[in-house]
């Protein structure tokens, strides 16, 4: 019996998610947004003391130059 290897859809990727400064716990991502710089804001919420973080992330889809 032959078995099928496919690689994982996009939306199946995970997201980093860093610790709440507060209680160290996972932070969830709530929201994706833009800044100034482009569409690279992060917004991630701490489910257990609801502290919020905004994280301005690198776009993967821009070339260094």
């Amino acid at each position: 019996m032959s078995e099928v290897y496919a690689r994982p859809e996009p939306t199946l990727i995970p997201i980093p998610r860093p610790l709440c400064p507060a209680c160290q716990s996972r932070m969830i991502l709530v929201h994706v947004g833009a800044n100034c710089d482009g569409p690279n804001l992060r917004i991630f919420e701490c489910s257990r003391c609801g502290n919020v973080r905004k994280i301005s992330m690198d776009d993967p889809m821009r070339s260094a130059r």
